[in-house]
């Protein structure tokens, strides 16, 4: 019973309301004294009628309880706790001393908005349930002092005109006017209090509806600016792989053109020639890369944009040249190749055409991993051979890329370490795993990526699987 009544006051709730602010202390101010001018017009009128006349104390005494009563209106919201518990107080006072000035609507509708105020507004809910104990226990020793022990009930049968009231009805009238007033004071005090609960009770699901408001603002926001952060990561990754690839074949053809200029003419014909086109190929490849960009930010701006301000087309993707895919890598493989270091590659197929069925995006990246691991071979190795392997194994469900070279670390060319960081990202995101270090038997250097063909994160094999055939 007590959990019970604790749980409807909401004792145990977390909430708590916040104190009024200044401008809810203003408004309690004028309530104040609009209380205090229609009772005093309510009072000045009863006693026009002469209904006053009985009253125990005068009109300064009257209008001492009136005044101290808009008091508490003033200092409602402030201290609600303190307000249920005098003005509970102040209504049994002046029913006792003043019942004509206590019983009048407007003096009633104050004591109802205190009452009411002190449910809605206690932020000590457990002290709340404790005063409105206090409350009902006074109000019954009121009643009891009234009926049973006062001359409550001689005053209703004086009141009624004649000492043996004749019964009417299936209560007696005493005890019907008893009853009434019981009644009465139940519905008041009840409305009172069950509002009041009602509206702390609705301010609290506010609350929490504006704290999950503010959480789901917060997370969207977070997941924003991961979402840019992730597209800035795979940007940068693409841009250092198409320039990285590219500029590293320019630099080393110029090289080899360099060395060969005076006693080979062809040969450093043929490294400008491998020149030029890894400048048109990266070229081509940047442009494709921005027109991506170009595009996805014109449809999201767009909406927001007049059509007049710029009158040229937006590059459509059937513009743009193709994405790499696995079966571009001859062509990878062929630009790769320097006069100082020959590249070889192969794609191997658990089954005709499984290159074919691999998902788009992870061709992409498996082409991309190549590409940056040749990249390395070229700026970091003194390797005069390196070889790239794709396996496509769809029983096993992974795309394996392997690529190694039989060079040594050239001195003075540590780099960034951007690009290994680039290829993990891509396997990380997509599943897999990246394993990059010298290799066993051997010199030269091994880096081998496992990505899985459906999405979902493959563990490192135990041993490098045999080329498929």
């Amino acid at each position: 019973m007590i959990r019970a009544v604790e749980g409807w006051f909401g004792v145990d709730e977390v909430w708590e309301r916040p104190a009024p602010g200044a401008g809810e202390l203003r408004a309690d101010l004028r309530w104040a004294l609009v209380a205090l001018v229609t009772i005093t017009v309510s009072q000045e009128l009863t006693r026009s009628l002469g209904l006053l006349q009985d009253e125990s104390y005068g009109p300064v005494w009257q209008y001492a309880g009136i005044v101290s009563l808009c008091a508490l209106v003033v200092v409602r919201r402030r201290l609600p706790v303190f307000v249920t518990l005098a003005a509970s107080a102040h209504m049994i006072l002046m029913s006792l001393v003043m019942p004509m000035t206590m019983s009048q609507l407007t003096t009633q509708m104050a004591y109802f908005l205190l009452i009411f105020s002190g449910m809605a507004w206690a932020r000590n809910r457990r002290a709340l349930a404790g005063a409105v104990a206090v409350v009902l226990v006074l109000m019954v020793l009121l009643f009891a002092w009234t009926y049973a022990l006062g001359s409550g009930l001689e005053d209703i049968r004086r009141n009624l005109g004649e000492s043996e009231v004749e019964q009417v009805g299936p209560v007696p009238t005493v005890l019907a006017v008893v009853l009434f007033s019981i009644l009465g004071n139940a519905i008041f005090f009840g409305f009172a209090i069950g509002l009041g609960q009602v509206a702390w009770r609705g301010a609290m699901r506010n609350a929490q509806v504006e704290a999950q408001a503010d959480t789901i603002r917060a997370q969207t926001e977070r997941l924003t600016d991961q979402a840019v952060v992730a597209e800035r990561l795979r940007i940068a990754r693409e841009l250092h792989d198409v320039v990285a690839h590219h500029v590293s074949v320019m630099g080393v053809q110029a090289a080899a053109a360099r060395r060969v200029m005076e006693r080979d003419p062809q040969a450093a014909r043929d490294s400008l020639t491998a020149i030029e086109r890894a400048a048109r190929d990266g070229v081509a490849q940047m442009r494709d890369l921005l027109g991506t960009l170009r595009v996805a930010d014109g449809r999201s701006a767009g909406a927001h944009q007049d059509s007049h301000e710029d009158d040229r087309p937006v590059p459509d993707s059937t513009d743009r040249a193709p994405q790499p895919t696995l079966a571009t890598l001859p062509q990878l493989i062929e630009q790769a190749t320097t006069p100082v270091c020959e590249v070889t590659g192969q794609v191997v197929e658990s089954a005709p055409g499984a290159a074919g069925r691999v998902p788009p995006p992870l061709q992409l990246s498996a082409y991309r991993i190549v590409q940056e691991a040749l990249a390395n071979v070229r700026r970091h190795s003194t390797a005069r051979h390196a070889r790239a392997t794709v396996r496509v194994d769809e029983d096993a469900g992974t795309v394996e890329v392997e690529v190694v070279d039989d060079g040594s670390p050239r001195v003075g060319t540590s780099g960034t370490g951007l690009g290994l960081q680039g290829m993990r990202e891509r396997a990380d995101y997509l599943g897999g795993g990246v394993e990059a270090g010298p290799r066993t038997g051997g010199p030269g250097w091994r880096v081998r990526v496992w990505l899985p063909l459906d999405g979902h994160r493959v563990t490192t094999p135990a041993t490098p699987r045999r080329a498929l055939s």
